[in-house]
């Protein structure tokens, strides 16, 4: 499925609409759609190399924004929507509940917005989750836009600039890629945290 969808994209990747279909997959990827904006914006980066950065702001904006709609369905309704795409994932509902009870518990909520945002992990089950949780609106907002962001930006960044070629070695190396890079903004968030609350006091 992954693979023909893949095949498909790079054939929509120099169609007039193609920036459309991604903003649109990347939205809904988001809060319930299996598919990761990558698959679309890598065949589109290549077939358009000098439009990297649109490619990834476009990606960005819309994988924030749909994040939001999916911090809302938690938000307001989880029971009716939210357990329902948790059990179409075959996860556990009640695995998230009580993890931000405590300051520990929003830095730990901190860090798997961050992984999940920057790796192959199920962003949407962090996004409802984070609304049902009353998690930190402006805390939600900036983590997914940094981690969308850098991920993004990056793939797009190495094929615009490298070229095609680089696509395997992003295809193969992508989860490590992503676990270092989400560990560095966790630790340098961290580091952040820290500064500003002792600072504040």
């Amino acid at each position: 499925m992954f693979k023909e969808l893949y095949f498909k994209t790079i054939k929509l990747a120099g169609h007039k609409s193609s920036k459309f279909f991604l903003g649109f997959v990347s939205f809904i990827e988001s809060f319930i759609f299996p598919i990761p904006p990558d698959v679309i914006i890598i065949p589109m980066t290549i077939a358009k190399r000098q439009e990297w950065i649109k490619i990834a702001l476009i990606a960005t904006v819309c994988s924030v924004l749909g994040a939001c709609l999916g911090y809302f369905i938690g938000y307001v309704f989880y029971n009716e929507i939210g357990v329902k795409i948790f059990e179409f994932y075959g996860v556990d509902p009640s695995f998230w509940k009580n993890k931000i009870s405590s300051e520990g518990g929003i830095i730990a909520w901190i860090a798997l917005l961050a992984i999940a945002g920057f790796s192959p992990i199920p962003f949407k089950l962090l996004t409802i989750s984070s609304g049902f949780l009353h998690f930190n609106l402006a805390y939600f907002i900036i983590v997914s836009l940094l981690t969308r962001g850098t991920r993004f930006f990056l793939i797009s960044f190495l094929i615009g600039n490298f070229g095609p070629t680089i696509k395997l070695l992003i295809e193969k190396k992508l989860l490590k890629v992503s676990i270092i890079t989400s560990i560095s903004i966790i630790i340098f968030a961290f580091l952040v945290y820290q500064f500003l609350k002792n600072f504040i006091i």
